[in-house]
């Protein structure tokens, strides 16, 4: 059985605010019912990684 998902102004405002800003990530939407009841931001950061060559130790022998 489907329902229609009720969603008010204060559910999209909610959402809105958890996807502003977000560059790697997601929102997750619960629904109960036909009713928005939770909403999720997990959040990632990613980092460019910059290889190096291998430092080489003088130990003077």
């Amino acid at each position: 059985m489907s329902h229609v998902v009720q969603s008010t102004d204060e559910w999209v405002k909610r959402i809105k605010e958890k996807v502003t800003g977000l560059e790697y990530g997601t929102v997750q939407i619960t629904v109960h019912n036909g009713q928005i009841v939770q909403i999720d931001k997990t959040e990632r950061s990613r980092y460019d990684v910059v290889k190096s060559s291998p430092t080489v130790k003088n130990r003077g022998k």
